[in-house]
């Protein structure tokens, strides 16, 4: 049994210069993204965690979800042993603010990924939990997944349940993909008529930039040659016409929105307890959530397939698939 660490994960080094003042802010942000979870909890008897899951539901938990909750909707995760950061790592917001050619590298690649992902539907652990939520078992669901298919299936149980309905909002706690926003005029656009736009811009490629799924990063975007990078064209703002656009996910190195983490904090308050799906916790930001329910005493559950972040202040830990779980949950909750 080892503890969490922050030996790196093998990947490319930045070209950020060191003169540059956001430099430290940037190092910071890089040793977040390589932060590797090992075990610091044994392995917990499955009958004990997932009998002690059904009582944490009983309690009217709050759910935090991360990358693992969509890896059955075919996007990988970060971290499991196929996991994106094997071969290339997420941005930080400071070079994607200060370096011109490494949001335009961005761009590109998220012109080739975001096809993917914008295809993905929701699984049935999706629709598990916002039913749950529609029914008012949980106190609200928080994400840390951008790919909007908690939202989705929100949307789909509330709109069944009707008038029944009683759900929380889903938050997402790093932001969604769905909207694009002009870092200079603040002007944002919906996702899907943006990326209208760039298919404008590079028709005559677009159909012949194909990659395989092993090439796409849970962000949306993709690994692709370099050649595709210096063809790809990026469209500008309508309005200032200004090239720094950015989607509305807090990246790696970006601080949370305040106003976002105080309705977390409302919501952990108004729950009996805590339940971590499909997360590592590795980002401070969800793993600041768990910290926060052991201070307030409440009891913890997790299910994960891999090891978790402050496993060892949970009370039961289910070693297992997300999606197999909350099917198996579902039954035995009466």
């Amino acid at each position: 049994m080892t503890s969490s660490s922050d030996r790196p994960i093998s990947f490319e080094n930045s070209s950020f210069p060191e003169e540059h003042p956001a430099y430290a802010t940037h190092q910071a942000a890089i040793r977040s993204v390589q932060r590797v979870i090992d075990n610091s909890a044994p392995y917990q008897n499955v009958q004990v965690a997932s009998t002690g899951l059904v009582q944490l539901l009983k309690l009217k938990p709050l759910i935090l979800t991360g990358a693992g909750m969509s890896t059955d909707s075919g996007i990988p995760d970060y971290r499991g042993p196929e996991g994106s950061l094997r071969h290339s790592r997420p941005m930080t917001y400071q070079e994607f603010l200060h370096d011109d050619a490494a949001r335009h590298r961005y761009w590109a690649r998220s012109f080739v990924g975001w096809r993917h992902m914008h295809q993905a539907t929701p699984h049935s652990g999706h629709e598990i939990l916002a039913r749950w939520n529609a029914a008012d078992r949980i106190s609200g669901i928080v994400t840390q997944n951008v790919d909007g298919l908690h939202q989705r299936s929100q949307r789909k149980a509330d709109a069944k349940a009707g008038a029944m309905a009683h759900s929380s909002p889903v938050i997402a706690l790093h932001g969604s993909m769905d909207e694009i926003e002009c870092l200079v005029c603040g002007t944002k656009e919906d996702r899907e008529a943006f990326g209208h736009r760039l298919y404008e811009a590079n028709a005559e490629v677009a159909e012949r930039w194909q990659v395989a799924h092993a090439d796409i990063n849970p962000d949306g975007d993709a690994r692709i040659p370099q050649q595709w990078i210096d063809e790809f064209t990026m469209v500008h703002c309508l309005n200032c016409g200004s090239d720094k656009l950015k989607p509305t996910v807090v990246y790696f190195g970006e601080i949370v929105p305040q106003q976002r983490k105080d309705a977390i904090s409302a919501l952990l308050a108004d729950s009996g307890a805590l339940i971590i799906v499909g997360s590592s916790l590795a980002v401070m930001s969800g793993y600041r959530i768990l910290l926060e329910a052991d201070r307030a005493r409440k009891p913890i559950g997790i299910i994960n397939l891999g090891p978790t972040r402050g496993e060892e202040r949970a009370t039961f830990r289910w070693r297992t698939g997300v999606k197999q779980a909350l099917e198996w949950l579902d039954k035995h909750l009466v």
